[in-house]
């Protein structure tokens, strides 16, 4: 499996009633694919999933699957669980709603801290019994669990894991090792929105980016200048799409990007599910006037 360019982590939204907006999530979908978006990701934590009931969570992945077949693209479902058994059991559940073709975005163990030894243990033990490829979700500000780049090297070499989604919050050493020394067959993906244009110049594979349901257009024109060497549109590009992802990102996420999305029309409200709360109407405003630029091509 072949891991490359902007997945857009697709937002849940919410009808006037509380119900998920199937209607709107489906052609949500096919926008961003539209736009160049290489494939969704359903049930990523920007989908509130734990929000959702099991049938909500189905229902969404069906969607999801459904856009991705019409138009050829890569499908990444979340998988979920406290333990090990606990996530190849949520494994095992998405291999039979979706093709063998899809992958399994997993994150580390959250809360438990069972250290890198024990962490890559779970992986191996996950991608022995997952039907799914694996995507290693990365993110120790939300687990607790740090990982070296000698121990994302041992991930990397975990047959059945194919990628790391890498969110810890900055450009920082592990990052720079692995990307020097990623074997093939084997994605790095850039997790933290502002980050993106870094690990790209650094030879990151693509990203997995909440803020690119707002200009998914320039994200993937950013991608494409980074693998084509035009380092001199990528650089003015990167630094307009950093802002971007500073601006939807100035409250918890998925709020800011759902208040854009229900300003620019696309979704019915832009509710979110508590514990979240929805983004205030000057940080909804600020990310909505950046995606309106950065859409249209103007330059400010």
């Amino acid at each position: 499996m072949e891991l490359a360019g902007i997945y857009v982590p697709l937002i849940t939204p919410f009808a006037a009633d509380g119900s998920v907006a199937l209607e709107a999530l489906e052609k949500l979908a096919h926008e961003v694919l539209d736009a160049g978006a290489a494939g969704l990701v359903a049930l990523g934590t920007t989908g509130e999933p734990a929000a959702l009931s099991p049938e909500e969570r189905r229902a969404v992945v069906e969607v999801c699957a459904a856009a991705c077949a019409g138009r050829g693209a890569q499908l990444i479902v979340g998988a979920h669980g406290g333990d090990t058994r606990a996530t190849a059991e949520s494994l095992a559940a998405l291999g039979a709603q979706v093709p063998q073709a899809a992958a399994a975005l997993v994150t580390v163990p959250a809360f438990l801290r069972p250290g890198e030894a024990g962490t890559v243990a779970h992986f191996r033990a996950l991608a022995v019994a997952s039907p799914l490829p694996l995507i290693v979700y990365h993110i120790p500000y939300r687990t607790g669990q740090q990982l070296s780049g000698a121990a994302l090297a041992e991930l990397a070499a975990v047959d059945g894991v194919v990628g790391v989604k890498y969110a810890t919050g900055g450009l920082d050493q592990a990052a720079v090792e692995l990307l020097a020394a990623a074997p093939d067959g084997f994605a790095v993906l850039a997790g933290e929105d502002a980050f993106l244009a870094s690990m790209l110049a650094l030879g990151a594979a693509g990203g997995i980016l909440a803020s690119a349901h707002l200009a998914t257009a320039r994200f993937v024109e950013l991608a494409a200048a980074w693998q084509a060497g035009d380092a001199v549109r990528a650089r003015a590009l990167g630094h307009r799409l950093t802002g971007l992802a500073l601006a939807a990102f100035a409250a918890p996420n998925p709020a800011v990007v759902k208040g854009v999305l229900h300003a620019q029309g696309r979704i019915p409200t832009a509710d979110v599910r508590l514990p979240l709360l929805p983004a205030g109407a000057a940080e909804v405003a600020a990310a909505h006037r950046l995606a309106t630029e950065l859409v249209s091509g103007l330059d400010h």
